[in-house]
């Protein structure tokens, strides 16, 4: 787990923030970039004119921004600007049924990649996660997707000299019942003070979607209410995807 730093800077934080967004969901525009940052245009087109400097992000014929060298060395893009574009309306809905923080995770390896949040507006919330990296097989929507997994490739991830899991059969009984199911728990397994329940968006994309509240506010009661809300956004994710 990763906590965030006391003394946070901020321009610092936009510039990763924004090299994340170009390696993972490939161009932005000024306005875009402007937009996810919740900043002003003048303040996105510095933070992106020093990304160009260090050769983080360079300019396209059509003035968008890419990934620049520095990015494509370590690791290729991998585009998921459609898939947040197309769950965003999704999560809002979600977080304004349930008043609670929502997001979307995507599967890659063994990590699970948050690319989109919407925040809830209660003064005790779980802040937003976007840019965050977690284990998948501990982060709620990301054990779901893992469910969906062949127990063949949860074997090749995990049963390894250096695996983060010690022991692979008593999770494989876990994602057995995480796929009867049809969702996942998280209680405080990544952070402290939070829970979260995350389901898998069907379909050939390894995402998921997952609704996180503080640990003060979780009611066993109501999981089968939080579930089916979760498990019914990451179906319409799915459905809406598909129709495109």
């Amino acid at each position: 787990m990763k906590n965030e730093p006391v003394y946070r800077i901020q321009s610092v934080d936009h510039a990763l923030h924004l090299a994340t967004v170009l390696a993972q969901e490939g161009p932005l525009r000024l306005s875009e970039a402007a937009e996810r940052l919740g900043v002003a245009r003048s303040t996105a087109h510095r933070l992106l004119a020093m990304l160009v400097y260090r050769d983080f992000a360079e300019q396209d014929e059509d003035r968008r921004y890419v990934a620049g060298p520095v990015l494509r060395a370590a690791q290729a893009p991998e585009p998921q600007a459609d898939l947040r574009r197309v769950a965003l309306p999704r999560l809002r809905a979600l977080t304004e049924r349930l008043d609670e923080t929502s997001n979307l995770v995507v599967v890659v390896g063994d990590r699970a990649r948050f690319v989109a949040s919407v925040e809830c507006d209660r003064v005790l919330r779980v802040g937003e996660r976007e840019g965050r990296v977690l284990p998948a097989h501990l982060a709620s929507g990301a054990r779901a997707v893992l469910a969906t997994l062949a127990e063949a490739e949860i074997r090749a991830l995990y049963d390894t000299p250096d695996s983060p899991v010690a022991d692979v059969d008593r999770l494989l009984r876990e994602l057995r019942r995480i796929r009867r199911q049809r969702f996942a728990l998280n209680d405080q397994q990544t952070e402290a003070g939070v829970s979260a329940i995350g389901a898998a968006v069907p379909g050939d994309v390894r995402a998921g979607v997952s609704v996180a509240l503080p640990t003060a506010r979780y009611r066993r009661d109501r999981l089968p209410e939080w579930a089916a809300e979760v498990t019914a956004t990451a179906e319409r994710i799915g459905a809406d995807l598909a129709g495109r």
